[in-house]
């Protein structure tokens, strides 16, 4: 992260996340669609600082910043708003978020930062509540917060704030590609994940969590995770940002073991089985193109965490 911080206050690192599975059940009443998902965080950081402040404000700096609002629309300081309200805090917060997660890149970087906030006001305000105390806040916040508290892999049903940790040992190496010139909208590619449906009068069942990948996830198996990725709004962003069909048979032809656009996109994660493996992919893909952000990463790691409680005299600055 390259801003320091400036004054006492509390600095939490939270990663972005893929889906490995995205079973897409049918519409709802409250306008939510059934999911079952498997969740799978990656090592791509947001950091937001908490510091006590007279007035609620948020700023927003760092590489993927641009067109993230910093008004009473920003969903880190809806977060810390809503932790006020409920355990009656008096206290305003100040919010400072460093972007690198990707924007309307299907990586959740709204809600992680939304789960930062959370872990960070609760520590600033000195609040002694745990992880699990802080979900019913979080699941109001929207359906991927629960689980950037938490990190690590784990199965999200209902519309994906209801979880349970996938018992895994070891990594998955991954190479992103993230758009530079192009977000998706999350409801926009539900939409068009319908429409496509209906179209094609495709019957819509119950969704189900599939067993084949949660016995890979046991194992970290690249190859046995990498056959049974699945991400039924894949068709609707692609016909959304054509350009992604590109990258996925880019990826593919490059050597990747397993190719996924990460939950709405547009970003697309693809699986190898080593460091090294990344690295060539990576340089592959910038060769071949399209032109987009290639990223390296591995997962699964920690969700929000506190790294800095209190700034010391001579404050540094945190990279990642």
């Amino acid at each position: 992260m390259s801003q320091a911080v400036e004054s006492p206050g509390v600095t939490v690192r939270v990663p972005g996340k893929i889906n490995l599975e995205l079973v897409v059940g049918p519409l709802r009443e409250d306008g939510y669609h059934e999911l079952a998902t498997v969740f799978h965080t990656v090592g791509i950081y947001d950091h937001v600082i908490a510091t006590p402040s007279d007035t609620w404000s948020v700023q927003v700096s760092g590489q993927t910043a641009e067109g993230v609002p910093t008004g009473d629309d920003n969903l880190a300081l809806k977060a810390a708003k809503s932790l006020a309200r409920r355990y009656g805090v008096d206290e305003a917060a100040a919010l400072t978020i460093d972007k690198n997660i990707p924007v309307a890149g299907g990586m959740a970087g709204g809600s992680a930062d939304a789960a930062a906030a959370l872990v960070a006001c609760e520590a600033l305000w000195e609040l002694q509540l745990s992880r699990d105390e802080l979900e019913p806040l979080a699941a109001r916040l929207g359906s991927d917060v629960p689980f950037l508290l938490h990190g690590g892999t784990a199965v999200g049903s209902g519309r994906g704030e209801r979880l349970a940790p996938v018992l895994a040992r070891g990594e998955l190496h991954w190479v992103l590609w993230v758009s530079t010139d192009s977000g998706l909208s999350t409801p926009a590619v539900y939409a068009e994940c319908d429409r496509l449906r209906e179209a094609a009068g495709a019957d819509v069942p119950d969704p189900v969590p599939s067993g084949e990948l949660i016995a890979a996830l046991r194992t970290m198996d690249t190859a046995a995770v990498g056959a049974v990725l699945r991400n039924d709004l894949q068709e609707a962003a692609c016909s959304l940002y054509p350009v992604l069909e590109d990258v996925l048979e880019a990826g593919t032809s490059l050597g990747a073991r397993g190719a996924i656009v990460s939950g709405s996109g547009p970003t697309v994660a693809f699986l190898v089985g080593t460091q090294a493996a990344a690295i060539d992919l990576s340089v592959g893909l910038a060769a071949r193109g399209p032109a987009g952000d290639i990223r390296r990463a591995t997962g699964p790691v920690a969700g929000a965490q506190v790294v800095q409680s209190v700034a010391p005299a001579g404050p540094p600055s945190f990279t990642g």
